[in-house]
């Protein structure tokens, strides 16, 4: 039996536990996959239950994908690039964390191949992890300016400023959201913040009504929050007749990732996905 789970706070909207064992039952293993509440300040303390109780992987979400960078023995290349972790992998009698970003990889493949972002321009809401995961992404896919929109840029000097050093090929800007300039010209506009979460802001969206004004009618909306599944920032986009990408897909692409390090297998996405829905359908 594979004994995993995910750390993070808060978790009660998580539903990472029915696509990662619907995954591995696809791939004929068991699986005890436990939710960990883990407010930043348990971290430490967390560890040593995981290492001490026979785990042998998790899944880590906000606020603790960078901080869980300092207690690792060694990461992959995208964890590197970004800066943090989202799956850890427990290796050796000395219980050693290896850490990983799939993020990157599901944020990448949840976009349909037929999009060309080559040489054009994101706008992305948030500079916390999961816009570095965006960063790394869009990055890959040949974009040549990212925008940042935050609500405190002194705050976000010291991420933006990490990518600037990581990508130098591209040009970055940062400026206030409550201030948005025009998004004229943004080919996609990524949500990396949790507003619109289910159990965080469910009811608000990281936009003003006025700010879709300003957007081309070709403009893409991908919002990372998959709970609930149409956010208010995808139906209220849908309703103007914008091009939407939710967050499920990146989750269980994700996930698919995060089973392959742990299992050296390859799940069935298909019945991650059905179990997803029939979660969130709850």
């Amino acid at each position: 039996m594979y004994k995993l789970g995910i750390i993070g706070h808060p978790l009660g909207h998580s539903i990472s536990a029915v696509i990662q064992k619907a995954g591995l039952e696809s791939i004929g293993e068991d699986v005890q996959y436990d939710v960990m509440d883990t407010p930043a300040e348990n971290l430490v303390d967390r560890i040593k239950f995981i290492k001490t109780n026979g785990y042998q992987g998790f899944n880590v979400t906000i606020p603790l994908k960078v901080p869980m960078s300092l207690f690792l023995t060694d990461i992959d290349d995208y964890a590197n690039i970004a800066g943090c972790v989202n799956t850890v992998k427990v290796e050796g009698e000395n219980k050693e964390l290896f850490g990983y970003n799939t993020d990157i990889y599901g944020f990448k493949k949840a976009i349909p191949p037929e999009v060309d972002l080559r040489g054009k321009t994101a706008g992305i809401l948030g500079t916390g992890g999961a816009s570095r995961a965006a960063v790394v992404g869009l990055a890959e896919k040949g974009i040549k300016n990212i925008d940042f929109y935050t609500r405190n840029i002194i705050n976000s000097h010291q991420a933006v400023e990490y990518m600037r050093a990581k990508f130098p090929n591209i040009e970055f800007n940062v400026y206030q959201i409550q201030n948005m300039r025009s998004l004229k010209g943004t080919s996609i506009l990524v949500n990396a913040t949790p507003i619109g979460m289910k159990g965080y802001i469910a009811d608000q969206m990281a936009l003003e009504l006025k700010d879709f004004d300003t957007m081309d009618s070709d403009i893409i909306i991908y919002d990372i929050v998959y709970n609930p599944q149409k956010t208010i920032l995808i139906k209220e986009s849908e309703r103007r007749g914008l091009r939407t990408i939710g967050g499920l897909d990146m989750l269980i692409y994700q996930a698919e990732r995060a089973i392959q390090i742990w299992t050296g297998k390859n799940p069935d996405v298909k019945q991650m996905k059905i179990a997803a829905l029939e979660a969130l359908s709850c």
